[in-house]
């Protein structure tokens, strides 16, 4: 090859290598609930099975720093759908009981045994 030709494969290879780093290193770089303060932790999770209608998705999340907890960023994590789907996220004290199961017929959990500190829903859009 020679020399012209080498740097017009350099001039596009370098800039498609850095575009495609960047998306790689964005893919794996995405927050979680762990890197929001308050020591959250994902327990339970439960999605219908239906796939008429809205999906249903519910969670159990226990909270290590209820004082320090961002639960709206938290609760922002979690996935919603399109069509009139709905996310309920239900914040436990990690200190005290708090359910390893949860059912999608409300109220979810038995709510005479565990306590909710905090919950968050999340609403799809309609389309």
């Amino acid at each position: 090859m020679s020399q012209p030709k080498i740097k017009k494969v350099w001039l596009f290879a370098i800039p498609l290598i850095c575009f495609l780093g960047y998306f790689i290193w964005d893919a794996y770089s995405q927050p979680s609930i762990a890197d929001i303060p308050g020591d959250f932790q994902e327990v339970a999770f439960i999605r219908n099975e239906q796939n008429k209608g809205g999906i249903i998705r519910i969670y159990a999340v226990t909270v290590g720093d209820p004082l320090n907890a961002q639960f709206e960023k938290a609760a922002d994590l979690f996935p919603t759908n399109d069509y009139g789907s709905v996310t309920k996220v239900f914040f436990f004290d990690m200190k005290k009981p708090f359910p390893t199961a949860v059912t999608v017929k409300e109220p979810h959990y038995d709510t005479a045994k565990y306590e909710a500190i905090n919950i968050q829903k999340r609403y799809g859009s309609r389309k």
